[in-house]
């Protein structure tokens, strides 16, 4: 649409200052004549525009011309301009464009001064949101769930453990968390979050929904993560480690399991005692044997007895093999 080209053509001057009219155009992806009809429609609007043809010339605006952006520090400028740089997730649902306009606009109305150092500054920052050795997951439907979400239409789903069943849904809101997107839908059985990825078939449907007056992303994505967490972890395992474990904490179970809070052992100093949540024993017995002798179960029986059981078979495997050591 011409109305938006125009805006871009105007920021673009706002926030890089002179250009050419053949600079413009490969950025606009336009003629050359279609970006002086444009800056004379500009012109007409009543933006300053001047242009100047022969060497060292090109397109500007009047100097000391710009949109105001009051009331902004210039550390809130670097913070929203670091967090317009991060747009991966955004660029799957096609907000890409949008965050990009949306950068070149805040530079565009920050003064003069401050435009250049905000945007050194936050050039130092980069936001990886997806999680290592783990490509995005296939979300096949994902156009149509993000059309649903912004025109407040209702879906019809299928999932892949309802067997080809389907279930009609409000959808109130997306997130992406570590390369995963979560679809927040309302229904007959209230709301919930489900993985997108494990949708088989998504339907827009024509009817429109209104969404719940006190319904707040955020929040319910919160409790929702909390609530997830607290129902996984079920078996509580105290361990002891050595400070070599204690080291490897991150690398063997993960980082979220660097949370976990180490005390100095009562009854041998130089080594660390702290609780680790499991699924089951099972889980329980096939991580920790990551540690090797650098961890020790403590409690409960069950487990430590599992544990050991498992580290003799897999030596009397190894030292049965024709290949070990005399």
């Amino acid at each position: 649409m011409r109305a938006d080209r125009l805006l871009s053509l105007l920021l673009s001057l706002q926030s890089r200052g002179q250009q050419t009219a053949r600079q413009l155009a490969a950025e606009l992806e336009v003629s050359v004549r279609t970006v002086y009809r444009d800056l004379e429609a500009l012109s007409a609007a009543g933006v300053p525009v001047v242009a100047s043809g022969g060497p060292g010339g090109g397109c500007r605006l009047l100097e000391g011309w710009r949109s105001p952006l009051l009331g902004i520090s210039a550390e809130e400028a670097t913070a929203l301009l670091a967090a317009a740089s991060g747009s991966g997730p955004l660029e799957r649902i096609a907000l890409g464009d949008a965050l990009a306009q949306a950068r070149l606009k805040l530079l565009a109305a920050l003064p003069a001064a401050g435009r250049e150092q905000a945007n050194t500054t936050a050039s130092r920052f980069h936001i990886d949101t997806q999680a290592w050795f783990k490509p995005p997951e296939p979300v096949p439907h994902l156009p149509v769930l993000v059309d649903a979400v912004r025109r407040d239409r209702r879906l019809r789903l299928a999932h892949a453990s309802r067997c080809g069943a389907t279930r009609t849904v409000d959808p109130l809101g997306l997130v992406a968390k570590a390369g995963v997107w979560y679809l927040i839908v309302r229904s007959d059985r209230g709301i919930r979050a489900h993985r997108a990825s494990r949708i088989t078939e998504a339907e827009l449907l024509p009817e429109s929904f209104t969404r719940p007056a006190d319904f707040d992303l955020s929040a319910y994505w919160a409790r929702w993560t909390a609530e997830f967490e607290a129902s996984l972890d079920q078996l509580p395992v105290t361990v002891r480690l050595t400070p070599a474990g204690l080291a490897a904490l991150p690398q063997v179970l993960g980082d979220t399991a660097s949370a976990a809070r180490a005390t100095v052992d009562p009854d041998e100093p130089g080594r660390h005692r702290l609780i680790l949540h499991f699924d089951d024993r099972q889980a329980a017995c096939r991580r920790l044997l990551g540690f090797g002798p650098d961890a020790e179960v403590l409690e409960p029986a069950d487990v430590r007895a599992e544990l050991a059981e498992t580290a003799r078979r897999t030596a009397a495997r190894y030292r049965d093999s024709p290949d070990s050591m005399p």
